[in-house]
């Protein structure tokens, strides 16, 4: 358990950061008018939020598996 954790941390985090990736260029590229492309209206778009989750989970898992492998339980 202690050598797994990691790595599916590190894993979810790859995978939410690549996939964010692609989203926002799928995004991006449905734009058509300017001012719908500014950074704010990307990076709040609903599709994103799902990879969202996916990266802050990976983050939580990874900062509980460093909890657990200090041994402070």
């Amino acid at each position: 358990m202690e050598q797994v954790l990691p790595f599916v941390a590190v894993a979810l985090l790859v995978l939410g950061l690549i996939g964010q990736g692609f989203e926002m260029r799928k995004i991006r590229l449905s734009i058509t008018k300017d001012e719908d492309l500014s950074s704010k209206n990307i990076f709040l778009h609903k599709r994103n939020w799902k990879w969202y989750y996916l990266i802050a989970a990976g983050l939580i898992i990874w900062a509980v598996s460093s909890y657990l492998s200090r041994g402070s339980i």
